[in-house]
């Protein structure tokens, strides 16, 4: 079984919102193995791939953590299991 997410935040800028999507992470003990971040005008978007390997809860229950958590700061942010990503996205 594949172990690598992707994460996608999307919402207006504000301070903290690496830190707090990242701190959910690594609580969670997901690693960071490549992150894409820019602003368009006050646009935040922000793209991660994850490694959930050594993470002790199913990949729902992170997700859970993560739409709490955007909900709570005001931007949405999705979790994807890599392998149903590329499948969805193959031609």
């Amino acid at each position: 079984m594949n172990t690598r997410a992707l994460v996608t935040v999307v919402g207006i800028d504000k301070i903290g919102i690496i830190a707090q999507v990242t701190k959910v992470l690594a609580d969670n003990r997901i690693n960071i193995v490549d992150i894409r971040q820019t602003i368009l005008k006050d646009f935040f978007t922000m793209v991660l791939v994850a490694d959930l390997k050594e993470c002790p809860h199913s990949l729902g229950e992170i997700q859970n953590q993560l739409e709490q958590l955007g909900r709570n700061i005001g931007v949405k942010i999705t979790l994807q299991n890599e392998e149903l990503f590329r499948s969805m996205h193959r031609i």
